[in-house]
């Protein structure tokens, strides 16, 4: 998933690049309004995080503007003003969702998910993910690799499920935790690499090319390439 951040402040900006892309989004930056109007229209990214007071072009003309050209990226939008009206104004212009500075980070990546559920939510399901020659049928919850079957509970179903959907993606042990096993789950707890373990030794092992991916203090992805 692409993102691009719409923020002028550069400490916030700093905050926002080096974490997001600890989560393993991709991340764009833009530190005005028509930087990030132009931005927005060339490279489609999934998800809008745009500041609202703007320099050239604020975030609720930002908004606007984009709306009125049939943009439909799904938009936060962040102030430093707990402003019933201003939230209700960015909303009715076509903001999907509010945060006010100063905010948790958890709270964001909440947010981010959310808006990036709903979005999938509206766009048809592919009913075959596939990452190299390895092949997940989501209908028959079945997996195989190089033509043949893997046996998988329905945890590492889950759990391959959530890698394969966004190959090279980096997640956290927090991420996978929240999405495969839900927020009630113990943070400190090793299931995740206990998962990992499972699922390298039934999708990697007796093929030339691993891969599950161990990006060593950050966590896991599922690609094809080198590393």
């Amino acid at each position: 998933m692409n993102l691009l951040v719409v923020e002028d402040d550069p400490r916030v900006a700093d905050f926002l690049m080096r974490g997001l892309r600890a989560e393993g989004y991709g991340v764009q930056l833009a530190r005005t309004g028509p930087q990030g109007l132009e931005l927005t229209r060339t490279s489609e990214p999934s998800l809008l995080i745009l500041d609202l007071m703007l320099p050239g072009l604020n975030g609720l003309e930002l908004c606007q503007t984009l709306r009125a050209e049939g943009c439909q990226v799904p938009m936060l939008m962040l102030t430093a003003m707990n402003n019933i009206e201003d939230k209700v104004n960015g909303l009715r212009l076509g903001a999907d969702d509010y945060l006010t500075k100063p905010f948790a980070f958890e709270e964001l990546l909440a947010r981010i998910e959310a808006l990036l559920r709903r979005g999938r939510e509206q766009r048809p399901r592919a009913s075959k993910l596939q990452v190299a020659d390895l092949l997940l049928d989501r209908e028959r919850m079945e997996a195989s690799r190089a033509g043949k079957p893997i046996a998988l509970t329905a945890k590492e179903l889950a759990f391959l499920e959530l890698l394969m959907s966004a190959p090279g993606r980096l997640y956290s042990r927090e991420r996978i935790l929240s999405n495969v096993w839900g927020t009630s789950e113990d943070p400190l707890t090793n299931v995740v690499d206990v998962y990992v373990r499972r699922l390298r030794a039934k999708i990697d092992e007796g093929h030339p090319v691993a891969l599950l991916k161990t990006v060593r203090g950050l966590g896991y992805r599922l690609d094809a390439g080198e590393g």
